[in-house]
């Protein structure tokens, strides 16, 4: 007669917690559950205060929105002069990051351009995808001063889960507080911190021109990466390309938002799904884009899940790997970066370890809802010319 196995009970101590996975969402989010207030406001000996204690977030769980209904977005890059004469005026100086995204703008303030150089702010930042502005005083505006000129691009739009400061939805707080270890949990069932989006594609009518301003960095560390998503989709072989136009797929925003839940976060917005075409035409420049990322994009509409997960993840690892077509912004006081989310994405980077404060403000308004054109065999660059 076989031994009857006695049944082992683990303490506490050694009990294995097994941490929540939302899928393939990727948390960076600290949340209102590691957010000391008394120390970011007040600070302590060691530690200082915020610079900017009005754009701290808050979570109230009180506040509900409606679901977002679509509205008549006009594209202002539509408008704009091709020689940027009041963006790039005479004594501005510009240096391209890499050849295939990012220039450094020095010598002009964002806050002081007329409309004519808001449109061709939108062009240039759908030409070049990222633009990296030193020396800026944004951060010194009032939020509403802030919030209406972010308006000018688009409606703003207000995250569903995300803290913001008292009495503006509308500003996406990116915070992780002094001696905030949320990204070393994260490295505690991940390997990197890494993950790579376009902001809330789940939407029916997600961001274009994109606004992010840093109030609190650490000495090294909590670089953002940024990607050309048009200069990916050219990479591939036209048979490949052709292949992919008519696909859909779908984002969801429902893993997001089980994950603020699990982090005492709100959920201001009942979450959604939203089906875009796989490759995305900027109305601008013409220009294709792959459109998919690994936060938000679940599958492709009509495939079996086997045949989706294989293609979704050729596209995402191509994305990710592509070195060659990417660019690594390092914050430093006064920063501005703005970008073309239809056709850019990016990642932070929860890389320092120091405990020292990362503060940033995104300003978010949306653009037209995705669409795509014919397959031509040739493609459209950012300038609008076919290669």
């Amino acid at each position: 007669m076989a031994p009857i196995a006695s049944q082992t009970h683990l303490s506490q101590e050694e009990a294995v917690l097994i941490p929540k996975h939302f899928g393939n969402y990727k948390e960076q989010a600290a949340g209102a559950k590691t957010f000391n207030k008394k120390l970011e406001e007040e600070g302590d000996i060691d530690r200082p205060r915020a610079n900017y204690i009005n754009y701290l977030p808050e979570w109230d769980p009180d506040v509900k929105y409606p679901p977002l209904e679509t509205f008549e977005y006009i594209e202002h890059a539509l408008d704009a002069d091709k020689t940027f004469p009041d963006l790039l005026a005479k004594g501005v100086n510009r240096e391209d990051l890499t050849a295939t995204i990012g220039t450094v703008v020095e010598g002009v303030q964002l806050s002081s351009l007329s409309n004519a150089g808001k449109d061709q702010l939108a062009l240039l930042a759908a030409q070049r995808k990222l633009l990296v502005f030193r020396d800026q005083d944004f951060a010194d505006l009032s939020i509403e001063q802030a919030s209406q000129y972010g308006a000018y691009f688009g409606r703003l739009h207000i995250h569903p889960t995300s803290g913001a400061p008292k009495g503006h939805p509308e500003i996406h707080v990116v915070h992780r507080g002094t001696d905030d270890r949320s990204g070393e949990i994260l490295l505690e069932t991940r390997t990197s911190t890494v993950a790579w989006h376009s902001d809330v594609t789940y939407e029916k009518q997600p961001p274009g021109t994109t606004f992010l301003y840093i109030l609190d960095t650490p000495t090294t560390g909590g670089d953002t990466l940024f990607v050309n998503q048009a200069e990916a989709y050219k990479r591939l072989s036209p048979a490949f390309r052709e292949r992919l136009h008519g696909l859909k797929a779908m984002h969801s925003g429902i893993e997001q938002a089980d994950s603020a839940k699990s982090r005492d976060a709100v959920v201001r917005r009942e979450p959604v799904t939203s089906v875009h075409p796989l490759v995305r035409t900027h109305p601008a420049t013409g220009e294709k884009a792959l459109y998919i990322n690994p936060q938000f994009t679940r599958n492709i509409v009509g495939y079996k899940k086997e045949e989706s997960d294989a293609l979704l993840k050729f596209l995402i690892d191509h994305i990710a790997f592509g070195a060659d077509f990417q660019a690594r912004v390092k914050w430093a006081k006064n920063t501005v970066v703005v970008w073309d989310n239809r056709v850019t994405g990016h990642s932070a980077i929860l890389d320092w370890a120091t405990g020292q404060r990362r503060h940033l403000a995104r300003i978010t308004p949306q653009a037209e809802v995705p669409y795509e054109t014919p397959y031509e065999g040739k493609e459209t660059n950012g300038n609008g010319v076919h290669d």
